[in-house]
């Protein structure tokens, strides 16, 4: 265990409520909507070598989120703190930070409009939970193409962060049937939109394709097309069909939990020679390395 690591909080750190707790004792009252309803928006951020990776954003992101689903906590500036204060006293120098905004319990124990909640927040720190090993990062993941389809962004707008996670464990449990490791699910239109925790990325003829809708627009996905336009790679964000995942060249998965991760098998079908292919190998060395430029980074104050 890293000598900085308070034991106490070894398995990571939870605010609730006011306090910060070890994580495994946090809890939240089962009457919230946010637990009995899904009514909740969250955002992730990670914690790499000690510094938070593009903590800015993900701010952004998850005010913007609450001001869609008319929720309203305290301050950025107070959200902020909290998610530094709950890193630096888990002591991790990798992790995942997860706030989260509950549309909270009714003021009246009869209420059922959604106006008279009292909004909570939440905030923890916790080891991070890797979309694929390790090991796969770098060998590559079997990927499948979902039977599965997405709810449909005009029901739940996928631009807001959110719990609504049936489709894509659907999804999940599609592709082990079929000898998968993870999925993408489609649209009503046919078209490849995104994975349980992830935003995907096709590569054919040199030109990197990913979805312009129908999903939540992900940091590490933003980060991706940066690199693109930094190494002239050239990009396309548009509608993917799924017809085009039976015969790219390469594709990598992109997430907080993880970064890029490369696909190296679609459907049962090897892309190229079946091991992560150049383009995903530029995007992936980049990725890591804008981990030391400090315009991205928010160290952390440790005790």
């Amino acid at each position: 265990m890293d000598s900085t690591v308070n034991p106490t909080f070894a398995n990571g750190v939870a605010y609730v409520e006011g306090q910060y707790l070890p994580l495994n004792e946090a809890r939240i009252p089962i009457i919230d909507w946010g637990f009995i309803r899904s009514d909740v928006t969250y955002d992730v951020a990670h914690v790499w070598q000690g510094c938070f990776f593009r903590l800015e954003d993900h701010l952004a992101r998850f005010s913007r989120s609450m001001d869609r689903l008319r929720m309203k906590v305290m301050g950025i500036d107070l959200i902020r703190e909290i998610l530094v204060q709950c890193v630096a006293l888990s002591g991790m120098r990798e992790a995942n930070v997860e706030m989260i905004c509950t549309r909270g319990t009714p003021l009246a124990p009869d209420n059922r409009d959604p106006r008279y909640c009292r909004n909570q927040f939440y905030a923890f720190a916790a080891p991070i939970p890797w979309i694929a090993s390790l090991e796969k990062q770098k060998a590559g993941l079997h990927l499948v193409v979902s039977r599965v389809l997405r709810i449909p962004e005009a029901s739940v707008d996928p631009t807001v962060k959110n719990y609504h996670w049936l489709d894509l464990t659907a999804g999940l449990f599609d592709a082990y049937e079929r000898g998968g490791e993870t999925a993408v699910l489609c649209d009503l239109g046919g078209n490849l939109v995104e994975g349980p925790g992830f935003n995907l990325f096709l590569v054919r003829d040199g030109t990197v394709a990913t979805p312009d809708r129908g999903m939540l627009q992900g940091i590490t996905r933003r980060t991706a097309m940066e690199i693109c336009r930094a190494l002239d790679i050239p990009l396309q964000e548009r509608k993917v069909p799924a017809a085009e995942a039976a015969d790219c060249d390469e594709a990598f998965i992109t997430s907080t939990s993880g970064g890029i991760m490369p696909i190296t098998r679609i459907d049962g079908r090897p892309l190229g020679n079946g091991l992560p292919g150049p383009v995903t190998t530029r995007i992936r060395t980049t990725y890591w390395d804008w981990h030391k430029d400090p315009k991205y980074l928010t160290p952390v104050k440790y005790d």
